[in-house]
């Protein structure tokens, strides 16, 4: 069963394999930094990714932010984080072999003013980025470099 779904897993296979899914990305930001997270699973596995997750059925964007500011970032989310746009990502890879991925993502920029207790359940470690490094990294996903360009 995956438990972030709720669904079995073949289930849940049948529904990437078929529909896009809907995400939040956070765009992290201080002292005009930004933090990424290397993740762990795929898609875009071993690459510095924002910080962010599916939006689960019935709950709502607001919910959902909730949500993600506490189990990804360890915060309560206190301030309306500013909408920046809606991006796709087209994935070959994903969960399960074999089977693609298409995320629609809602991008919203969060500005953070305290230190960051992060998890390390999705990332295998954190760095703040300047918009510059990030955009010149190869170690930072193309998709994630979208959210920056012109």
């Amino acid at each position: 069963m995956n438990d972030n779904f709720l669904l079995p897993d073949s289930t849940f296979e049948i529904v990437i394999d078929s529909v896009p899914l809907i995400s939040i990305d956070f765009l992290v930001k201080k002292n005009n930094k930004v933090l990424l997270g290397r993740r762990i699973n795929k898609p875009a596995q071993n690459f510095f990714f924002s910080i962010g997750s599916r939006v689960h059925k019935n709950e709502s964007i607001q919910q959902s932010m909730i949500r993600l500011a506490q189990l990804e970032l360890n915060i309560k989310l206190k301030l309306q984080p500013k909408f920046i746009g809606v991006f796709e990502h087209f994935y070959d890879e994903g969960f399960y072999e074999g089977v693609s991925t298409h995320y629609i993502n809602l991008a919203y920029e969060l500005d953070i003013y305290d230190n960051l207790n992060l998890p390390n359940d999705q990332h295998s470690e954190y760095k703040w980025f300047g918009v510059e490094e990030l955009l010149d990294s190869s170690q930072v996903h193309k998709y994630v470099k979208d959210y920056f360009r012109d």
